[in-house]
């Protein structure tokens, strides 16, 4: 071979080493840009359903915290009336309907709803709850278990005169509880998403037979540290396995998805060893390749779109990738699953175009920083129109890869989280409102004091009702419910626009009434309500009569809000103790709560 032809097959195989060399580069960059959306779209999803989590438990202890405001507990061992209250909290109760007890601060049973069927003081679960409660806190136990049942409670403490006097708590099967039913929904084939507690008992799986059971000691090592708030990879009967978790909850549980590492990795990474494979084989055969260059890169080309299309051939989120102006340029087919169009009409068009106008400039602003900075990741949820022109909530992460030659452009990866946006609107919605009547709780009215008393006076009215008691003792509980709904329609229909109803206890109601200045007008207000409340109410086939004792108390701009409140509260109980019937006012606040009146504190 003449040294023409050595020349050339050198020349080849240095040409073939350096395409080999770039192709080896792209398809491991193409890989990270790929992985890194990967497991950081796994985090937000793992931290939104930990916030879920977190979310439902502080709203079960704001329910246990309600009843223990409105009830008045003995603290007696076995006492009748207090076992009385704890059946009536599990029967209305949208989280204890198993049962609930009364415990003074060493764990030691006072009264419970149930006879048995309780776990015994020695279960390790309680161990958290009880350190928590001791600190004057909501706690929250670990997995309980009682007769074959796995159980979680939920405490709230409670105190007497500034001390801690014991603690009302909850209880939750967790087979049954409203994080299980949730969690069941998350279902994914070849993944188990869990809610594991502090010891690493399983609370809430996708697979329910998991209940109960232990996750892998490599992820129960990592509960409440630092690291539980990314990846684990451990072996289990000879194979390689991942989990995400995410702590960080109240109660210290957390969120787990567990699944094979190649079912997380996908094909791409099998693929991506074969390509590598294939281009270092290549380099060996260099007077080959010479005649079979141009069809090797055709073939290259053509694997590396198999590759991205099997990324995202079958992934459940929307994948697209946008030019620098926002136009699609790509879009995977669960395009279609989302918005309810073919894939090809998104592609040439600008994505903004499909954002709800009153999200739409400030993405568009958000781009435009995003295009600045390479690498650079923005995390969003924003209204999308649908092809039913319905607007659908989505939940997106843009990543900047402008600069990356196998991407060129901004990747997004979305989901739809209507259903996560609505079940958070109803959580946050019935932490502000009363369910039983459905108006503003005390919460949502002590936000709304301390908003008007920034800048104009507000008439307070304290109302309590006369002769509620012996009605809902005479027919029963649930007639009791349903003139407190008929009081509270009642009330309603009598106030002015602007004026706020709450109700703040068990028969106790708070009007505010912005921009009321004049002692006469507020009472001349409160006797109408007084007299709308003395009108016959229909229960059953009976007519009822009751009547309400209405405090008075009107603040100025910048007074504090407890104080209006109690203001208010002593002028009903003055009139409470005169025969009740009649409305006061008091100008001034009280020094303290009227003498005599107790009530179960947390």
């Amino acid at each position: 071979m003449r040294l023409s032809s050595w020349v050339g097959v050198g020349l080849s195989v240095l040409l073939l080493t350096a395409i080999g060399t770039v192709g080896i580069f792209v398809n491991g960059s193409a890989l990270r840009a790929a992985d890194a959306v990967h497991r950081s779209d796994s985090r937000v999803l793992g931290a939104n359903n930990a916030a879920l989590t977190g979310g439902l438990q502080l709203l079960s202890a704001r329910e246990l915290d309600e009843f223990a405001r409105t009830a008045r507990f003995d603290l007696r061992s076995q006492d009748l009336s207090d076992r009385s209250a704890l059946r009536r909290l599990s029967g209305s109760s949208d989280f204890f309907q198993y049962g609930a007890e009364l415990i003074r601060p060493d764990g030691t049973l006072l009264t419970a709803s149930r006879d048995d069927g309780l776990p015994s003081a020695g279960d390790p679960g309680w161990a958290p709850m009880r350190r928590q409660v001791l600190a004057g806190q909501p706690g929250f136990s670990a997995v309980l278990t009682s007769g074959g049942k796995l159980l979680s409670a939920v405490a709230v403490p409670l105190g007497v005169d500034g001390r801690l006097a014991g603690a009302l708590v909850g209880f939750t099967e967790l087979a049954a509880s409203q994080l299980q039913v949730y969690t069941a929904r998350l279902r994914v084939p070849g993944e188990v998403t869990s809610v594991v507690d502090g010891n690493g008992r399983i609370a809430a799986s996708t697979d329910p037979g998991r209940l109960g059971s232990s996750v892998d000691p490599a992820i129960a090592a990592v509960l409440g540290t630092a690291r539980a708030n990314g990846f684990v990879e451990y072996h289990s009967g000879g194979t390689d396995m991942i989990a995400v978790v995410v702590g960080g909850t109240p109660s210290n549980w957390a969120y787990v998805r567990f699944q094979t590492k190649d079912s997380f990795d996908g094909p791409v990474v099998g693929r991506n060893r074969t390509t590598n494979l294939t281009l270092l084989a290549m380099l060996l055969l260099g007077v080959v390749v010479v005649t079979l260059l141009g069809y090797r890169i055709q073939v290259q080309r053509r694997h590396a779109e198999q590759r991205f299309q099997t990324l995202f051939q079958h992934a459940p989120d929307l994948v697209a990738v946008l030019d620098e102006n926002g136009y699609a340029v790509y879009a995977s087919p669960s395009a279609g699953a989302l918005l309810g169009t073919d894939v090809r009409l998104l592609l040439g068009n600008c994505v903004f175009d499909l954002v709800h106008s009153e999200d739409r400039a400030r993405l568009k602003a958000e781009f435009q920083e995003l295009r600045s900075h390479a690498n650079q990741v923005l995390r969003r949820q924003c209204r999308v129109l649908a092809a039913d022109r319905t607007f659908r909530w989505v939940e997106f992460t843009a990543s900047n890869q402008l600069h990356n030659p196998s991407l060129n452009g901004v990747v997004i990866n979305a989901r739809d989280v209507t259903d996560s946006r609505a079940l958070q609107d109803r959580l946050a919605h019935e932490a502000q409102h009363d369910p039983l009547t459905a108006l503003p709780n005390r919460r949502c009215m002590n936000e709304k004091l301390r908003e008007l008393l920034r800048d104009q006076a507000v008439g307070v009215l304290f109302i309590d009702l006369d002769g509620f008691k012996p009605i809902n003792d005479t027919y029963g509980h649930e007639a009791g419910d349903d003139l407190l709904r008929q009081v509270a329609e009642r009330l309603v229909g009598h106030l002015r626009s602007q004026d706020l109803l709450a109700r703040v206890g068990g028969d106790e109601f708070v009007v505010l009434m912005p921009g009321m200045v004049r002692y006469f007008e507020a009472q001349a207000f409160a006797g109408r309500l007084r007299r709308a409340i003395e009108e016959p109410f229909p229960i059953g086939s009976d007519a009822v009569r009751i009547s309400a004792s209405i405090g008075v108390h009107l603040a100025t701009p910048a007074d504090n809000p407890d104080h209006v409140l109690r203001a208010a509260d002593h002028a009903m109980y003055t009139i409470k103790k005169a025969g009740g019937g009649h409305s006061a006012s008091v100008p001034q606040l009280a020094a303290s709560s009227p003498a005599g009146r107790h009530r179960s504190t947390s």
